[in-house]
């Protein structure tokens, strides 16, 4: 059975750092895909990173860039995204997802198959 689950979220204060884990399972995660979502208390959920299966096309959604780093460790099956200088902005739940294609290029949320169950960060002094 294919599945991701997510891990590393917390509380955390402003300009602090998390790293957020995905790990799979049921199926290989190098010929896919991985994005990052994310869903702050009622706002819609929002893209904010993929990665391609090699890890060579990465995304990034203007609101992270040069904060967040997306990566991944096809041994170990799991994909990251390390997270500095969080602001109270950046609090949601997060969730990974699986793309059941190569690239991230032309593909929307709607297109990610599978779906971990998220994880909660949360900024805040």
């Amino acid at each position: 059975q294919l599945q991701l689950v997510e891990s590393g979220g917390g509380l955390v204060q402003p300009g602090g750092s998390l790293r957020l884990s995905c790990a799979a399972s049921g199926f290989i995660l190098d010929y896919y895909a991985i994005g990052w979502f994310r869903q702050a208390p009622g706002k819609e959920r929002e893209g904010v990173s993929c990665i391609s299966g090699s890890g060579g096309d990465i995304y990034y959604a203007d609101s992270v860039k040069g904060r967040f780093t997306i990566s991944r460790d096809n041994a170990k099956n799991t994909v990251y995204l390390q997270m500095n200088s969080l602001n109270p902005e950046d609090t949601a739940v997060y969730y990974c997802a699986a793309l059941m294609h190569y690239y991230c290029a032309g593909y929307t949320e709607v297109d990610f198959d599978h779906w971990g169950q998220g994880t909660q960060v949360t900024v805040s002094l």
